[in-house]
């Protein structure tokens, strides 16, 4: 499943100049041994400290967010990063244009896009700043205190990881403490705490504990438990900023030159430094390219030749893979239950110049007027995979929802077997990491339905990849594969695909 606009121009508006550079910036810079934690108060006793503020508000800081530039962008991060940590609130509602928090809708554009980077930061390198400020403060916050936490996260992110003074991280992060009641007397403490954290960033980088760390509990387990060893590796490639990847109608090796990128294996066009706007770049607006990270492509590419066969996709919107369809000569009829996101892929297809029929409807209750020659279905999933470019998935999504996805991802691939033609193929995918929204649900249909054979992969259709190819013929991409050096222009997201055969 693409999840969350996985092409277009939903990506344009995040400047590369707050991407995390994976450390790159701090390389050359010495290490400061350790000055100890810092202290909530000199051994005054709790109930004093909670009674009387530490500092007094300085002069120019105020209610009013507005009066200090850059304090209402770290507030806003602040709040959407507690309401991912401890609510689980996606970020994909809070973030959207339409419906989206309003706090964070009243930024400019250029704030807007600095509290999406500190977020996905936060979240990706949240064992490292967690280490930090474990290391750095000498007991915990009291209760009623959390927001505080996030105060000091927030901080911590662009030390850390971005592009921003130090001094303009340390001094917001005060005025936002200053700025919230319930902080306003640990303004000193968030105060030297960071500021020790900008002089020892290399010594706490250095003893950080490795991403798996940071991850919640349960995606942690999940993630050891499927992976063993290999956990590590794709918690790695989660904590490191994404690539831009391109699906190119025609031409990859000359677009992959003409835009300074690399082209991949399985013909994807990646891009390792993005620079301005998505709709900007040369190949956007003639339609020659369409952002989809490279394991997303892989699906389509298991139909093998399709020039001419009538194909329905299933759980189309937002549409790359029916581009992919369509590009690839297919008859592509487009099926979504979201009259909004099919008035999106409409848009897309006419910026490409591609043709799919496309139909609003509940699946489960979709009947062709005639079978498919084959059928794609990219079910709806925890997304998982995703988590590199979506790092709230692992702290919004629950073992109890990858359960009851499950069973619809089962209900549906039932349902979809029934809408190829005797001899036609399936095609059954997700971008999940957990096997119980893959292998499972594969295993479960080809158990209930006589009529399904599963089709092996051939090493030859994904050229690059053999080791994403199991034993049984299905693919299990991961985060860590597709190595590349360095290591954080590698990698692709998690997906899981089969190819069944329907008896004919």
């Amino acid at each position: 499943m693409e999840r969350r606009g996985s092409y277009g121009a939903a990506r344009a508006t995040a400047p590369t100049r707050w991407v995390d550079r994976a450390g790159c910036r701090f390389a050359s810079r010495p290490g400061r041994s350790p000055e100890g934690p810092v202290v909530l108060s000199r051994g005054a006793p709790a109930s004093a400290r909670s009674s009387r503020p530490q500092t007094a508000r300085p002069p120019q800081a105020t209610n009013n967010a507005s009066a200090k530039p850059g304090l209402a962008a770290r507030q806003v991060a602040g709040r959407l990063l507690a309401a991912v940590v401890d609510r689980q609130v996606s970020l994909d509602g809070m973030l959207n244009a339409t419906g989206g928090n309003a706090a964070y809708l009243a930024l400019s554009n250029a704030d807007r896009a600095l509290v999406r980077a500190i977020l996905a930061t936060a979240l990706r390198r949240r064992a490292a700043i967690e280490t930090a400020l474990r290391h750095l403060v000498e007991r915990p916050l009291p209760e009623g205190a959390r927001s505080l936490h996030f105060i000091l996260c927030v901080g911590a992110a662009q030390i850390l990881y971005l592009d921003v003074p130090d001094h303009s991280a340390v001094d917001l992060a005060v005025a936002q403490a200053h700025d919230d009641p319930r902080g306003r007397r640990f303004a000193k403490l968030v105060n030297a705490v960071l500021r020790r954290l900008s002089r020892e960033k290399d010594v706490h980088l250095a003893k950080a504990d490795p991403p798996l760390q940071g991850l919640p509990d349960w995606f942690r387990d999940r993630l050891v438990s499927i992976y063993g060893s290999k956990a590590d590796a794709i918690a790695a490639m989660m904590a490191e900023p994404p690539t831009l990847d391109l699906t190119v109608r025609r031409d990859a090796e000359t677009w992959a030159e003409r835009l300074d990128a690399e082209c991949l294996p399985t013909g994807t066009v990646r891009l390792v430094e993005q620079t301005g706007s998505v709709a900007d770049m040369p190949g956007f607006a003639e339609g020659a390219w369409w952002v989809q990270d490279a394991a997303a492509a892989l699906p389509v590419k298991l139909f093998g030749p399709l020039e001419g066969m009538r194909v329905g996709d299933l759980c189309a919107a937002p549409g790359g893979k029916t581009a992919q369809l369509a590009a690839a000569g297919a008859r592509v009829t487009a099926i979504d239950r979201s009259a909004n996101r099919l008035v999106r892929l409409r848009e897309n297809l006419a910026r490409l110049g591609l043709e799919a029929e496309c139909v609003q409807a509940d699946l489960l209750a979709y009947t062709p007027e005639t079978l498919f020659d084959a059928v794609l279905l990219d079910a709806p999933c925890s997304s998982t995979g995703t988590a590199r470019r979506h790092p709230d998935v692992p702290f919004t999504k629950s073992p109890a929802e990858i359960e009851k996805l499950a069973d619809l991802q089962l209900r549906l691939l039932s349902h979809a077997a029934g809408l190829v033609r005797p001899g036609g193929y399936i095609v059954y995918s997700t971008c999940s990491l957990d096997p119980r929204e893959g292998e499972d649900v594969v295993a479960r249909a080809l158990s209930d339905d006589e009529r399904l054979s599963r089709v092996p992969v051939a090493e030859a259709t994904l050229p690059g990849l053999a080791e994403a190819i199991q034993a049984d013929g299905s693919v299990r991409t991961t985060p860590a594969m597709l190595e590349r050096v360095p290591a954080r222009v590698g990698g692709l997201d998690g997906f899981y695909a089969a190819v069944l055969r329907r008896a004919g």
